[in-house]
Order: structure tokens, then sequence, then C-alpha cells
């Protein structure tokens, strides 16, 4: 049986928006609907990692050396307690990787060739950018076919939506031009009157780039992580967790899931 992988890429250079939470609760989510999936954390600061119970300074065999040393990806994966779901942590010598990068052959491709070495292992591969425009994240872009930008439910967030977009038109226009906007995901979302009116207003401008479901602001989801935990192994019931889970389902039903298997 032959696994059609569906590489997607967490994407947002303001920082706050829920793209490390959105990332591992997603991939849980498809993982607990028993779809292999990996999640790869490029952002420096390893909370993917420590989200999944892997703390970034006690990793010793990350991305950086998949990036910097050309290790091949399947060496650094590591498995969860999710029976579909992987992880490939960050490191602490992440954080020079940025510079280490702007002097290496084919700098934007790393990540890229090295998730299409492993790709065919799993249905999905969710890449956690940082919270930047840097080198890392379009590692992140060069390496997806799409892209899934949370944000938040405040005017501010706004500001920064051109940005990401604009950066996704230029990798686009260079380096991976099957790169497309899988999707904004409205994150953070309070019922009050400046969270509807931005939400609104992003759907109006948006329309169908827009994903039907809304994340609400949950305390649990911020507690699973101190815990090590993605949000459904922490508190299923929680709004957060089956807000989740209903994305996860949306992303099924875009992707036609039970087609991208063939025998």
């Amino acid at each position: 049986m032959e696994i059609m992988s569906r590489i997607l890429t967490i994407a947002n250079q303001k920082g706050g928006v829920g793209k490390t939470t959105t990332a591992v609760n997603l991939g849980a989510s498809l993982a607990a609907a028993e779809h292999r999936t990996l999640v790869v954390d490029i952002d420096p600061q390893g909370n993917a990692g420590s989200a999944l119970g892997v703390t970034r300074d006690q990793v010793e065999e990350s991305v950086y050396e998949v990036l910097l040393d050309g290790r091949p990806l399947r060496e650094v994966v590591r498995r969860t307690e999710l029976k579909f779901l992987d992880l490939v942590p960050a490191s602490k010598h992440l954080v020079g990787a940025e510079l280490e990068l702007a002097a290496a052959d084919r700098r934007e491709y790393r990540l890229k060739e090295a998730v299409d070495d492993i790709a065919s292992e799993y249905e999905y591969v969710i890449v956690d950018c940082p919270p930047s425009l840097g080198l890392l994240t379009v590692n992140g872009l060069v390496a997806a076919e799409g892209v899934i930008v949370p944000l938040q439910c405040e005017y501010f967030a706004l500001e920064g939506l051109a940005d990401i977009l604009r950066t996704i038109d230029l990798v686009r226009a260079g380096a991976n031009p099957h790169l497309s906007v899988e999707g904004i995901l409205l994150t953070m979302y309070a019922q009050n009157n400046l969270a509807n009116q931005v939400a609104e207003d992003i759907r109006k401008h948006f329309s169908d780039r827009v994903f039907e479901t809304i994340i609400p602001r949950n305390v649990r989801l911020s507690e699973c992580t101190s815990h090590g935990k993605p949000i459904l192994l922490y508190d299923v019931a929680s709004k957060g967790c089956q807000s989740y889970l209903e994305f996860a389902r949306e992303l099924l039903r875009r992707d036609g899931a039970e087609r991208r298997v063939e025998r």
C-alpha cells in the first residue's frame, strides 16, 4: 500500500498566534484518527517538542543535524505517546542555524530534501515554523505543498497577515511553485464584539481561504503544554480539544483522505 503524503507547514511571522498549539494538536488529532503523522519542529524554541514531552535542552539529535549536517530525517525521529504520531524535535543548537544556513549550498532546500526522503512513510507531515520570516521558515515553506496560517482574532494580528502571504507568493514564484495557502485558521477566539468583527472581516476578504473551524481561547490548551501532552491526552472533553478534533475532520474532508491511499 503506497501512502501519498500531505506536507503542511504552520507559519505566521507573528508570535503568540497559536502556531505550535496548532501543529501539535492538529498532528495529535490526525493521529487519533489513525493517520500516520509526523510533526517536524524547526522553531529554535523547541516548543512543539516540549508539548509532546521532549524537552529541547535534553535533545542531542535533532532537526539541526538534518539541516546542517545532512543527517537523514528518519534517524532523528522520536515516538510519542500516540501510536500514529512521531516527532522530529528541535534542539538548542538550532538557535544559530539561521546564520549557519546563510552560507550553505541549497540552503532553502535542506528541509525539503530531508522530508521528501521520508514522506512516503507518513500520511501527514506537519512543520512548525518559528515566528519569523528567516531561512528556517523559508525551508518550511519550500518543503510544503500547503500552508496553514493561524491568526489570532484581534486587529494587531491582521497587520502581519499581509507579510506572510507576500512571503508565500515570493516562495511560490521561486523555489516552490506548487505551494498554496491551505487556509487561515482563526485562533484564540473570545466571545466578544472585537473578535466577532475581526472574524467577519477576515471571512469577507479571504472567503473560502478561511477554515470554518474556529479555535477558542481555552485555558486547558495552555495547561496541557506544561504537562508535555497534546490536549486530547490531557482533557479530551475540553472545548479546545473538541475544536482541534473538528479542525482535523475539516482538513480530512477537504483532502478527501480516503482517496489518498492507493492500493
